[in-house]
């Protein structure tokens, strides 16, 4: 009995769709974001519009790419550097503005950066996917970053930065993880006979 194998799934297709207007949005919401200082109250609701829209489409893509057997290596890749530009814009926009310490920034992004470059170095060998624990800091970040966003009083300072700061101790320690599993891939790769 033959089995025939299941052809590969176009890039063209709506989830990795959805990445690419992600990736659009991420200029627009910047630019709101910074627009007056980031002192208007009116341009500070539209950007957390923006960014909540974009970050709502990370996992609308995954969902559908999983749901109608499109997931491909292209998205595996895309979908995490649309969430990283994304937030990365968040971060940096929000210090710049000096409403966030650039130190956090510089942790996230180093992080961000790393794991990126991780994904880059074994991609020979295969692609590490999103793990549950990326997905728990994506989705920390955002919230904290949304936190961040809103024009909101001076009472919810506390409210944001303690989940900034779970967001960020989830980001290292996920950083961590994401390390081993490129250190044993790249093991693995090593001694697979080519």
């Amino acid at each position: 009995m033959s089995t025939t194998a299941r052809p590969a799934a176009s890039n063209w297709n709506l989830a990795n769709g959805l990445t690419l207007l992600r990736l659009v949005l991420v200029p627009v919401f910047g630019w709101l974001l910074l627009a007056d200082d980031g002192d208007s109250d009116r341009l500070r609701l539209i950007a957390f519009a923006v960014f909540a829209v974009a970050s709502a489409t990370d996992k609308l893509d995954g969902d559908l790419a999983r749901r109608r057997g499109t997931v491909t290596d292209f998205g595996k890749i895309a979908d995490p550097i649309a969430d990283k530009a994304l937030t990365g814009m968040a971060f940096i926009g929000l210090s710049i503005l000096g409403e966030l310490p650039w130190w956090v920034t510089i942790v996230v992004l180093v992080r961000e950066i790393g794991v990126t470059a991780l994904r880059f170095w074994v991609i020979r060998i295969g692609v590490i996917p999103a793990s549950r624990g990326g997905k728990l800091k994506t989705a920390l970040q955002t919230l904290a970053l949304g936190l961040y966003i809103l024009p909101l009083s001076d009472a919810f300072d506390p409210v944001e930065i303690g989940a900034m700061a779970l967001a960020v101790i989830v980001t290292v320690v996920t950083g961590f993880d994401y390390v081993q599993q490129a250190w044993r891939m790249h093991r693995r790769g090593e001694s697979t006979p080519s």
